[in-house]
């Protein structure tokens, strides 16, 4: 089949590759706008256009897929299909319907579950122990549309939101040409998703990563591995924002109060409602991440210190 694939970051990628190395032809890429990266702000291409650029194929970069000179674009182009990994914006009813077989979206949960921008990260922060990924037909609706096909993956006790991404789109990429293989065949079946068990994964925000040391150590380890890499988990010390890694559950550990820093001579150990957790890496403000302990001894944390 003739595809044009919208995806904007680098999880879109495996997806891509996945794609090249099929029966079918990739002839354009929809992507997000080039935007501002770094200190220096340069404008700066997609992973996705990136990886059309370096191939030759054709790259659209609507600031809204609603855009009479993309739409038109689309028209001409006449894709038997839209496969869709991460684009990053809302598709209009008109763009829809201008591909045979329509825009099939490759998401990151077993929907109806964890509807919404960030799945992965909202499927480690409330502790679920399986998720997967889901090819579903997109229609007006926020990740409504039937389901062709599904894949599933446990949620190992160490996983940050971006190891689990990672393995989803390396997986997720072989479930989206199997289905564009059956789509083509003839065989494939789109089920609609069940009314029960739908839940909604909007964004993280950065208030949503800031650690609450009143929560169980559980918590929290739960919501620094869901805000690992991005937005990134962070606390207050003396008053200036530091970025946290993921933590360990101390359970042998002496008593703390919520937010209390304990430095021994191997771990940093921070207060909860539960038991302590011990840091890993620690990033001060304008700083590189470096281990819990090193970072003690450079600010020489002092007795009765904490974070807020």
């Amino acid at each position: 089949m003739r595809l044009v694939f919208a995806g904007t970051p680098a999880v879109a990628l495996p997806a891509l590759d996945a794609l090249a190395a099929s029966s079918h032809e990739v002839i354009a890429v929809v992507t997000r706008p080039d935007a501002p990266s770094g200190r220096g702000r340069r404008m700066v291409r997609s992973p996705a256009a990136a990886w059309a650029d370096e191939r030759g194929i054709e790259v659209l970069t609507p600031a809204k897929p609603r855009e009479p000179e993309f739409l038109e674009r689309l028209r001409e182009l006449a894709p038997d299909c839209v496969p869709v990994v991460a684009y990053g914006a809302l598709v209009p009813l008109v763009a829809l319907e201008i591909p045979k077989h329509g825009w099939l979206n490759l998401h990151f949960s077993l929907l109806p579950a964890w509807r919404g921008a960030a799945p992965v990260q909202h499927a480690v922060l409330h502790g679920d122990q399986v998720t997967g990924a889901s090819v579903f037909q997109l229609e007006a609706g926020l990740d409504t549309g039937p389901v062709y096909g599904t894949l599933t993956d446990e949620i190992r006790a160490t996983d940050t939101s971006g190891d689990l991404l990672d393995r989803l789109a390396d997986s997720g990429s072989g479930l989206l040409v199997a289905v564009l293989d059956a789509i083509e065949a003839g065989t494939a079946r789109a089920e609609p998703q069940p009314a029960d068990g739908v839940s909604l994964a909007p964004k993280i925000s950065v208030e949503d990563a800031q650690v609450r040391w009143t929560e169980p150590a559980f918590a929290v380890d739960r919501r620094i591995r869901a805000c690992t890499p991005a937005p990134g988990a962070w606390t207050t010390f003396r008053e200036e924002r530091v970025k946290l890694g993921p933590v360990r559950p101390a359970v042998d550990a002496p008593r703390l109060e919520p937010g209390d820093l304990l430095v021994e001579r191997k771990q940093v150990l921070v207060g909860t409602a539960t038991t302590p957790v011990s840091l890993g890496e620690v990033r001060a403000a304008g700083k590189k991440p470096m281990q819990a302990t090193d970072w003690a001894r450079g600010v020489r944390v002092e007795t009765g210190e904490k974070f807020a």
